[in-house]
């Protein structure tokens, strides 16, 4: 009887831990996306390219969310501002995602198409994009 409980309980559990980071992936993805717009609204212009978790110049007012620095975000990956990445003006992306590509399939149905290949949230080589200007 505990072995069926537990059978039945682990793919509950792992369904809700998932819808969890992929809740808090795009709430972190629209704080930032924010953010960087209120920079561009402000100064006319994204700011320059940055490093992997690194607060682009400029940006500290903007971006005082310490989520952007840490090691590691929801689904395994780290934060990046990407300016002229991939053929696109701007972007925040994720690289190093530990995350299924159907996980973040889900996560690409709640911000844009459901499809990696297509929209404003895209995968390229390795790293997952929310595009904010083309």
């Amino acid at each position: 009887i505990i072995g069926l409980l537990a059978a039945m309980a682990i793919p509950a559990f792992t369904r809700v831990r998932e819808s969890a980071q992929n809740a808090r992936f795009v709430s972190d993805l629209r704080t930032f996306a924010q953010a960087f717009e209120t920079y561009s609204l402000r100064n006319g212009a994204w700011p320059n390219n940055a490093g992997t978790g690194v607060v682009p110049a400029g940006m500290s007012g903007e971006l005082s969310d310490a989520s952007w620095t840490t090691a590691k975000n929801s689904v395994g990956g780290r934060w990046n501002w990407d300016r002229g990445i991939n053929g696109n003006a701007a972007g925040i992306s994720s690289t190093g995602v530990t995350a299924s590509d159907a996980q973040m399939t889900a996560i690409d149905a709640k911000l844009d198409d459901g499809d990696l290949t297509t929209g404003r949230f895209q995968k390229y080589s390795g790293r997952f994009t929310l595009i904010l200007e083309q």
